[in-house]
């Protein structure tokens, strides 16, 4: 395996990471069986795109951007920001405090190398960093609830069917206690 950096991206970054997030979440929808859901692509795009460019516009207070880079290509992203609007309503505005981690991307061909892991070991650092001690997470790829519950145990809020026969949606509050 390359040297890996991972560090905080820069403006000048905004087009690769824009066909970054495409080509995986493309690839997740296609790995998870949903190629068809067109206009969920287009709109899970288009919310990393603003994410993004409210890290910027904030300078990480908004939402907050680690980028995985190996010969300098991208090829993996963690973000963390205010908890979705899903994860307050699916939870009676239980975990509305909170942030929450988002989705841990990484390029097809990069992925089971551990860079996923390696981006969560950095933004769990720099959460502790900045004196926060408790968070969640969510998802509703089966593949990435099969690593979350190995990593975390299973969550604390299970959504049976919530995206259609067999597709559940998972939600985790995490505390410093347990991670860190």
């Amino acid at each position: 395996m390359r040297k890996v950096e991972i560090r905080r991206p820069r403006i000048e970054d905004t087009e690769e990471l824009k066909q970054f997030f495409r080509i995986v979440i493309e690839d997740t929808f296609a790995r998870e069986g949903l190629v068809e859901l067109i206009d969920d692509i287009e709109a899970e795009i288009a919310c990393k795109i603003k994410y993004l460019q409210m890290d910027f516009d904030s300078n990480g207070e908004k939402r907050y951007f680690l980028i995985a880079l190996t010969d300098n290509k991208i090829i993996g992203s963690i973000e963390f920001g205010p908890a979705s609007k899903m994860i307050i309503d699916c939870t009676n505005g239980n975990l509305g405090n909170l942030v929450e981690v988002g989705t841990v991307f990484v390029l097809p061909e990069y992925q089971r190398q551990g860079i996923g892991n390696r981006l969560l070991a950095v933004m769990l650092k720099s959460l502790k960093n900045q004196g926060i001690r408790e968070f969640c997470l969510d998802s509703g790829y089966r593949n990435a609830q099969t690593i979350w519950k190995k990593k975390f145990g299973e969550p604390d809020y299970l959504l049976k069917e919530y995206w259609g026969h067999g597709q559940d949606h998972m939600i985790w509050k995490l505390t410093s206690r347990g991670v860190y």
